[in-house]
């Protein structure tokens, strides 16, 4: 019955998604508004029906309904309830279904907020979402169905793949990158959208910039859980190795971030408008790219799903993407003329376009190294692949520069910035950068890129928090309130550029953290008997004993560490081996004391069967935690600029009303 019920209901969206783009183009070609309504009616009902085939999955992860094909694979009687629910999204088919259910969420919200405030862009829009979800539709009702059905079904599945099942983040971990990566859909609509009309002011710019944030904080979001979860399960005491599909994820995330610095360009001095189309244009394409590498798997992947049939289809969907929209771009160019100039390369504008050609190099370098092997088989028919030495002599040069430009940027004067303004806006700074660099050559501080991370990141910091005392002061000054009164409001009164800002600080954090971590970190791996104890700079490591039990779905072998700090007691530590009956392996899962200062981080590498002897790899790696704080500082950022200001909507509303109605614009 579910299995039924699921398939009619994804045949049905698919139907309904042809349609309502058809008759959304239809509508507004014959200026007729019923079929438009009626387009966006199919909206409405692809996200209830999307829901419903949601429900129905989970419902027979729930009810342990074997006969799914997609259940016996992905859960087991013994898989706990949450690891059960989240397995939606634990292999190919159901996590393609969840981003189906989350681009219908998306269209339909988009319908809702923006379809009375850009009534000539949404049918086209509407059009331009409602293929991207038919192609999605396509591969859950032909190639990835997530309700084929087995028979005889078995009496018990083979559970989550046991990584999946080892920490809660994988509850946060891909839904949040999968809306990330459908969250771009919107921005890429609106601009084909604008294309197809000529209606290519700032009006679609204004209107993506709060999708275009959305979606920016959701890879953030990914990103970084991702990062942790890498840390906390895989066991290796690192958070990224420039794997394909961590790569992938931070493709998009670069050109979305160079589309939200060059918007502020366009909307300021009426540049850059063909490199913004391109931009989100490439963002989208990088979105469906990193799903194909996630679900082709051409490319060998810890967090890549297992070879399918679909991949070809994602290449074509991508080509078919690629062609159309800059074809339209071409058509178009004569209308995306800039209608300003660079005044001075000492100005904001410049810096901001110098942020963009960096950030295009970082993506360029990362999707160079990843698609390697595949280069290089093709040319060479050896597949040779490129590591952390690669992308780090390429991209660290350049995240320097990026960092230098993320302090002066937003600081900078609009067109000209006097050699006045810019010794009063950043000669304090300047000098408490100093200071603090000669603080970290004291403490030990060697070596050119770190030295320069840990200064660019230092004056980052203090240009932000100078910016914001600053403003606070003045307010407090002229208005007589108190300092934290006046911190807030000048924050709401500015949500855009001081929410950019505290995301500045977040970033400033995770490179100080990824120096600190990567550069002092201590490594041991030591085979103790019961009582021995390893030294790890000033932390010693006694193993005291192995412990062992039974659970419903695995079985799990635990050390049990006692870690001091000149004698005294520091902390109880228990890394073990998990062992499941579907894997021949055992997983490891880690245990991390964490503190502002640095994270111990031990692993249960080996043990003796008589429990007398394991082998522990330890680890000391600084200010780990400053990277998940600076992570969720972006994200605060992002939230306060994206949070909405009605009497600045109600204008700008206004404003595009009164030039929608302007005669011969078209």
């Amino acid at each position: 019955m579910i299995a039924t019920l699921g398939r009619f209901s994804l045949w049905l969206a698919f139907a309904l998604a042809i349609y309502g783009a058809f008759v959304s183009l239809l509508g507004v070609r014959r200026r007729r508004p019923s079929l438009i309504e009626s387009g966006q009616g199919a909206v409405f009902a692809i996200f209830g029906l999307t829901t419903f085939a949601v429900l129905l999955m989970e419902a027979g992860l729930v009810g342990r309904d074997f006969s799914l094909e997609y259940v016996a694979r992905n859960a087991s009687i013994e898989t706990p309830l949450f690891y059960t629910i989240i397995a939606l999204w634990g292999a190919l088919e159901g996590s393609i279904l969840l981003w189906i259910w989350l681009l219908a969420l998306m269209t339909l919200l988009t319908v809702m907020i923006d379809g009375k405030r850009q009534p000539e862009l949404i049918p086209y829009v509407t059009a331009v979402l409602l293929c991207i979800s038919a192609f999605f539709l396509l591969l859950v009702t032909l190639p990835a169905n997530p309700f084929t059905t087995m028979l005889p079904a078995p009496l018990n599945g083979r559970g989550p793949n046991p990584l999946l099942q080892n920490h809660p983040l994988m509850a946060i971990h891909p839904p949040g990158l999968y809306a990330g990566y459908v969250g771009w859909s919107i921005p890429y609509a609106f601009g084909i959208a604008a294309l197809i009309t000529g209606r290519l002011g700032e009006g679609w710019i204004r209107t993506v910039r709060r999708w275009s944030i959305v979606s920016w904080a959701f890879l953030t979001v990914g990103i970084i859980v991702g990062g942790r979860w890498s840390y906390e399960v895989l066991g290796w005491g690192g958070y990224w190795a420039w794997d394909p599909v961590e790569n992938a994820s931070l493709l998009p995330w670069l050109t979305g971030t160079a589309f939200l610095h060059s918007i502020m360009i366009q909307e300021r001095r009426k540049m850059l408008k063909i490199w913004n189309v391109a931009l989100v244009i490439i963002t989208f394409a990088l979105t469906i790219f990193g799903t194909f590498l996630t679900r082709s798997g051409i490319l060998s992947s810890v967090h890549a799903f297992s070879d399918s049939t679909v991949g070809p289809l994602f290449l074509v969907f991508i080509g078919l993407i690629l062609f159309f929209s800059f074809g339209l771009l071409v058509y178009r160019s004569g209308k995306l003329q800039a209608e300003g100039d660079i005044d001075s390369l000492v100005s904001r504008e410049s810096a901001f376009l110098a942020n963009n050609l960096l950030l295009l190099g970082f993506a360029f370098a990362v999707l160079l190294g990843t698609l390697f092997p595949l280069l290089s088989e093709a040319v060479r028919g050896v597949k040779v692949s490129v590591g952390e030495p690669f992308f780090n002599a390429v991209n660290v040069p350049i995240g320097l520069g990026l960092i230098f430009l993320m302090a002066i940027g937003p600081l900078i004067a609009w067109r000209h910035a006097s050699l006045d303004s810019l010794r009063r806006t950043f000669i304090r700074p300047l000098c408490l950068t100093i200071l603090g660099a000669g603080i970290c050559w004291f403490l030990g501080v060697r070596g050119l890129y770190p030295f320069l991370a840990f200064a660019l990141s230092l004056f980052t910091a203090i240009t932000v928090i100078q910016e914001f005392a600053s403003g606070a002061m003045t307010r407090r000054r002229n208005t007589g309130e108190g300092y934290l009164t006046a911190l807030s409001k000048l924050t709401s009164r500015g949500r855009r550029r001081y929410g950019g800002l505290i995301v500045h600080l977040g970033v400033a954090l995770v490179v100080i953290g990824i120096t600190a971590s990567s550069v002092f970190k201590l490594e041991q791996e030591v085979t103790l008997k019961q009582g021995e104890s390893l030294q790890l700079g000033r932390y010693q490591v006694r193993f005291d004993e192995l412990s062992a039990w039974q659970e419903p779905h695995r079985f799990v072998v635990q050390g049990n560490f006692t870690v001091f700090n000149s004698n005294h007691k520091v902390a109880e530590m228990r890394p073990a081996k998990r062992f499941y009956p579907t894997e021949q392996q055992p997983i490891g899962t880690v245990d991390v004391r964490s503190t502002a200062r640095e994270d111990i981080y031990l692993v249960l590498s080996s043990f003796a069967q008589d429990g007398t002897t394991a082998t522990v790899k330890a680890l000391v790696r600084p200010l780990v935690m400053w990277i998940w704080f600076g992570g969720w500082v972006m994200v605060l950022g992002s939230l306060i600029a994206i949070w909405p200001d009605r009497r600045r909507a109600l204008a700008a509303d206004q404003v595009e009303e009164r030039m929608a109605w302007q005669p011969g614009r078209s």
